[in-house]
């Protein structure tokens, strides 16, 4: 009667032996990250790629703090990955799988292993800040100027973003860059308030001038195309006023030497901001041209301007735009329909660039 259960109790022991062991192996022997087949990193330790890369000072974007619910942090793995897990074939498209595109909180590092990643995120870099400045812009809209400690300066291109680790809460958000990128000892992020998020209600009821935070980047793909000289289209609405702010002040620095029409889309006068700078920036510049729109505008806002939905708008001001550029930011449906609007006007895709948020 009793020769079952000593046999289970021995099979889980050998089960749990096994295991320990794998585990402390695995631990001590060194492994290899080759990153792009130029960079090889020894590690150690039974740990996640994402983890193994931060402890090295590359930093994948990743807002959840690795637990496989935003998707953010994808790196493609050439070799040594391992089959997909469950908790990530949500996050990835078919193509994406196809492309051997992982997320690198939920690929552990067991052995060799090479991965493709951007150049950029080669140079982000981990910043310990202090809070100079909150300003407010709008009634649900703040502006948080950063004082780089360490490292001191940074370098980013316009457009970027960076991301704010929230204290206590082991999240990361990431907002678009909005200060001048000639201004290296300082970023400025726009933020709005999202209802019930935690990073926005952080900074919109917690954060206080003095507060000491980390940050890390410069992250993204989205940025000015400085080798071109086609005329622009710039589109935002709400936040994503941050990066074309960052563009505009590039581009005013350098002469503004290409035309720029800036359509900026809100729903009354209440979410309106930085008007006067733009208009400042119009009659310094007149090849720049700023259109703020209202879609839904009050009758106490004696309204005067463009009303209308962002895309009607810019389907007015916009006609032939074959030899054009665009500089899209924000909701995804937002982009999408700018996407229709641009095109059917004549612009090539391949030359819209966007950041969706």
């Amino acid at each position: 009667m009793n020769v079952p259960i000593i046999l289970v109790v021995t099979l889980t022991i050998i089960a749990i032996l096994i295991a320990l062991l794998d585990v402390l192996l695995g631990s001590k022997s060194e492994k290899k990250i080759i990153i792009n087949d130029q960079k090889t990193i020894p590690v150690t330790g039974d740990n996640t790629l994402l983890n193994h890369l931060s402890a090295n000072k590359i930093f994948i974007p990743s807002a959840c703090g690795g637990k496989a619910t935003c998707g953010q942090c994808k790196v493609k793995v050439t070799e040594g990955g391992g089959e997909t897990l469950a908790t990530e074939t949500g996050l990835l498209s078919l193509q994406e799988r196809k492309d051997q595109v992982r997320l690198s909180c939920q690929c552990k590092v067991k052995g060799d292993i090479k991965i493709s990643i951007p150049e950029s995120l080669l140079n982000a870099q981990e910043f310990k800040t202090e809070v100079m400045g909150i300003e407010d812009l709008t009634h649900d809209i703040k502006l948080v100027r950063f004082k780089l400690i360490q490292p001191t300066t940074i370098d980013f291109k316009p457009g970027q973003y960076a991301q704010i680790e929230v204290p206590g809460l082991e999240i990361q958000r990431a907002y678009s860059i909005a200060s001048n990128p000639k201004e290296t000892d300082f970023l400025e992020l726009i933020i709005r308030l999202v209802p019930k998020g935690e990073a926005t209600t952080f900074v919109h009821r917690a954060l206080e001038v003095g507060d000491r935070i980390r940050l890390l980047g410069p992250f993204g793909s989205f940025f000015l195309q400085e080798h071109s000289d086609r005329d622009i289209i710039c589109i935002a609405g709400g936040s994503g006023k941050a990066p074309i702010r960052s563009i505009l002040y590039y581009l005013r620095d350098h002469g503004m030497n290409r035309k720029v029409k800036y359509f900026f889309g809100a729903k009354t006068a209440k979410d309106l901001y930085y008007t006067e700078e733009f208009q400042e920036l119009a009659k310094e510049f007149p090849n720049f041209q700023y259109i703020p729109a209202l879609s839904e505008p009050n009758e106490e806002d004696h309204w005067q301007g463009e009303v209308g939905l962002i895309t009607d708008v810019v389907d007015r001001h916009s006609k032939n735009l074959e030899e054009h550029e665009a500089y899209l930011c924000g909701s995804p449906g937002m982009i999408d329909a700018c996407f229709a609007v641009l095109e059917r006007n004549g612009m090539p895709s391949e030359r819209i660039y966007c950041d969706r948020f």
